[in-house]
């Protein structure tokens, strides 16, 4: 089969967001709506994709660049829209058209409505599906030999009959089309109709005159057809969409303990073995290596997590976790973050644009940012680092083999050698050479006598205010 043009109509106003972004530019576990239908048709081996943008082109930049954009400059129907992207039809292959805002459409959809319209040789094949309330939807009017007759609006008054309003089969807004046909007969549809729109089901009456042949592909599972109008239709699709891909990660080999608390958005990869605890997200470009264990309720969003691995109740945002690592519980790990293999953030630690080398620890609360630390080292508990002189960010370096006191504070810029020491409570503001023991706090002082000298300070203050 030739692979087929793919139009994706996305010109639609999307009013009923009640929202200033655009309606296919709201989020779906992790892509823009219009991300959906892009994905399954180049899933789909789509030959060339056109995306049918409104003026403004406000989707032009989330699409990759091998994506044709053109512009309805009318909103005029999708007809319209469809003929906004005649001029990147291709007479020779299949044209299929999908609405941009159906994303539980798949690309095993798209390639078996493809063949069954090349297998049967029509001039235009329709997607259908049978739902119990087809409020809102197109009906699919057979004729008596079962072959498509044509396809009646319903959006206003007057658009259908109350026969036609009975069918329960409907219309998906997905169509196969021969290019040559398509062309031509988007030139003849009229817009006498409630709306004074140009639809698409229009064109297959005007093949039928013609003596082509109308075919239909009925979905075995009706929810791809749904489509998103209004954020509670969104809520919908986002938990089926949901279900789908926590279902394929378990498919291939993913421990969810709860798939009913966790979120994993489209575009996050997982090893095997991996166990996903109750309430953890997982969001962007997020890959999990085998055998790790993430959460419980741990937020991870653009992280790289090396095997055997574990993150514990923690967020983490850009960072990279390498293998054999433990991270939590209560970490918070910022972009520029490098765990190389071994190493730990523990409980309450921070770290900002930091490497912390092999088997290296920040154990527990501590603040470590724009630093570099070498390896085998061990920060005890509130070790911080002060890298904001108020104007710029400044960059401490930590060896290897390094051990800091409780409550160390490294002022930036500053070295800290190898195999060197800090004294409990010092406040590091000049390098450490290696080897060294470094102590920076005032010494200890003891005034004996100093509770009874304070309270009777204060019993005299006391009995003069009588």
């Amino acid at each position: 089969m030739t692979a087929p043009v793919v139009v994706i109509l996305a010109a639609g106003q999307g009013t009923r967001m009640r929202s200033k972004t655009p309606k296919l530019l709201h989020q779906l576990c992790g892509r823009p709506l219009i991300g959906w239908p892009v994905a399954a048709a180049r899933e789909a081996g789509a030959g060339k994709i056109v995306v049918v943008d409104a003026p403004g082109e406000s989707l032009r930049a989330h699409l990759d660049s091998d994506v044709v954009v053109v512009v309805q400059e009318q909103a005029n129907g999708t007809a319209g829209a469809a003929s906004a992207a005649a001029a990147h039809l291709d007479t020779d292959a299949p044209v299929v058209v999908i609405a941009g805002d159906v994303p539980l459409l798949s690309a095993q959809t798209i390639i078996a409505l493809a063949e069954t319209h090349t297998k049967t040789g029509a001039a235009a094949t329709v997607l259908t599906a049978v739902f119990e309330d087809p409020t809102g939807y197109g009906r699919v009017v057979r004729a008596a030999d079962g072959s498509v007759e044509k396809i009646v609006e319903t959006k206003k008054p007057g658009d259908a009959t109350a026969e036609e309003l009975q069918i329960k089969e409907i219309n998906a807004a997905v169509y196969a089309f021969d290019g040559r046909a398509l062309r031509e007969a988007l030139g003849r549809v009229g817009n006498d109709n409630a709306q004074g729109e140009y639809y698409l089901p229009d064109v297959l009456p005007l093949l039928r005159e013609r003596g082509h042949t109308l075919a239909a592909y009925r979905l075995t599972d009706p929810a791809e057809t749904l489509g998103v109008n209004d954020r509670l239709q969104l809520s919908i699709v986002r938990t089926i969409a949901q279900r789908r891909i926590n279902e394929a990660h378990m498919r291939g080999g993913a421990t969810i303990v709860s798939p009913e608390t966790t979120v994993i958005d489209a575009t996050v990869t997982i090893g095997q073995d991996v166990t996903i605890e109750p309430g953890t997200a997982l969001h962007g470009k997020t890959e999990l290596a085998d055998n790790t264990t993430i959460g419980p309720h741990s937020t991870l969003t653009d992280v790289t997590v090396g095997e055997n691995s574990k993150v514990i109740h923690s967020y983490v945002v850009g960072a990279t976790i390498q293998a054999g690592v433990s991270v939590g519980p209560f970490a918070y790990l910022r972009p520029g973050t490098v765990l190389r293999d071994g190493a730990k953030a523990g409980t309450f630690v921070e770290l900002k644009n930091t490497e912390v080398g092999e088997r290296s620890k920040v154990p527990h609360l501590s603040y470590i940012g724009d630093t570099t630390i070498g390896e085998d080292t061990n920060l005890a508990a509130s070790t911080i680092t002060a890298n904001y002189d108020g104007f710029k960010k400044h960059r401490t370096k930590i060896g290897s083999h390094v051990h800091t006191g409780v409550d160390t504070t490294f002022v930036a810029p500053v070295e800290i050698g190898d195999n060197s020491w800090t004294g409990a409570g010092s406040v590091i503001s000049k390098d450490v050479p290696a080897d060294a023991l470094a102590i920076a706090r005032a010494r200890q002082a003891n005034l004996e006598g100093y509770d009874g000298k304070i309270r009777a300070r204060n019993d005299a203050g006391n009995a003069g205010s009588e």
